[in-house]
């Protein structure tokens, strides 16, 4: 990096931050916060428990995003200074310290962004995932397989808490389906980049002929609603079935009709628990998943119909993302348009990138 790159990049950082200032208002933010404080000074505030809980969470989602908006700006600021000094006296030393810092920096205003997409009222609900895989048997379900195993990992890596809500073996290998619920700050409005279409090729370690294959699996992502959010459905609307459960959970599971599946005639969703030993649970947490889905639903059809996204990029139809193991390796994200190399860390976890640009080249097409 030289002298020139090096005060680009500060130019571009800059932009960021003053359109980042422009979208949250921080003065505003902070006169809230200041209201906030004197709401909570009144002995009376704390009666009704349920509404501090909820405007206590909002003054600490906003001094949260305050915090690190100002850490950022002053962070740009003082980069700024140091590199006019620096070239102004000809500071050989200082001026390569500050291009040693120059990722850090930038890496510090991504950050702010993702905390500024990651705002909005579904973000940080738990998140209700979904793994599906298409048609192609054994391949498939291993590929459902491949793909489960990564968000475990990507959980793992975050410090998420996974709930397994149903869990269904493949006949010969990976895995037929799977629901899963993830704990943890703002555990959908990560995930939700990942609702869609994914796609591998690679040969096969199930052909005999070493043929390449291409298998195709879905990940649906919808946010854990909270009590205080209505979604009606009427008897008329669903059908339920009970079953047997499969896999593990004891003779208890697999000997009586624990199992429940629910299906929503206008929109075609199936929803499926065998979690719990208690036929009842089972149906309400089934429940919960398709309340969950017509939800999100609801939610896409709002982004399509008011921002700029395109409609192939939105929703569970579509294909996402590609991850090639043969004749090359690479995984490439339709959304972003950005292609990464290493698909064994990508496989075992290290998605965080690759959300976090989607979520940014997302917003960039909103033209917030």
């Amino acid at each position: 990096m030289d002298n020139y790159e090096y005060g680009e990049l500060l130019k571009k950082l800059k932009t960021k931050v003053d359109n980042i200032s422009l979208i949250i208002k921080p003065d505003l933010l902070q006169k809230r916060v200041d209201s906030i404080a004197a709401e909570q000074a009144d002995p009376s505030f704390w009666s009704d428990a349920a509404n501090a809980a909820k405007i206590n969470k909002e003054k600490t989602q906003i001094s949260s995003m305050l915090t690190k908006f100002k850490s950022a700006k002053q962070a740009v600021e003082d980069a700024f200074d140091m590199f006019k000094l620096a070239s102004d006296e000809n500071d050989s030393d200082l001026l390569e310290s500050l291009f040693e810092d120059a990722n850090e920096l930038e890496e510090k205003i991504t950050n702010l962004e993702i905390s500024m997409l990651l705002s909005s009222e579904n973000d940080s609900k738990n998140a209700i995932v979904t793994i599906h895989p298409g048609a192609g048997g054994t391949e498939s379900n291993d590929w459902a397989s491949m793909l489960y195993r990564m968000y475990l990992r990507f959980c793992e890596r975050e410090n998420y808490k996974v709930d397994v809500l149903d869990f269904q073996e493949g006949d010969e290998a990976g895995l037929k389906d799977v629901s899963f619920i993830v704990k943890g700050e703002n555990a959908y409005g990560y995930l939700k980049a990942e609702n869609g279409i994914h796609r591998l090729v690679r040969v096969s370690p199930f052909d005999s002929a070493g043929r390449r294959h291409t298998s195709f699996t879905s990940v649906m992502v919808s946010p854990e609603l909270d009590d205080d959010i209505n979604i009606e459905i009427e008897e008329k609307d669903i059908r339920i079935d009970v079953y047997r459960a499969s896999g593990a959970g004891g003779q208890h599971v697999n000997k009586t009709e624990s199992a429940v599946r629910i299906t929503h005639y206008e929109t075609g969703i199936v929803v499926q628990c065998q979690n719990d030993r208690s036929q009842h649970k089972n149906k309400a947490t089934a429940m919960k998943m398709l309340k969950s889905r017509l939800y999100e639903l609801e939610l896409q059809k709002q982004n399509e119909a008011h921002s700029n996204v395109d409609k192939s990029e939105i929703g569970w139809g579509h294909q996402v993302r590609s991850y090639v193991l043969f004749p090359y390796q690479q995984v490439k994200d339709n959304r972003s348009n950005l292609s990464y190399s290493n698909v064994d860390a990508v496989l075992d976890g290290d998605i965080k990138k690759i959300i976090e640009g989607v979520l940014i080249s997302q917003s960039d097409k909103k033209q917030f």
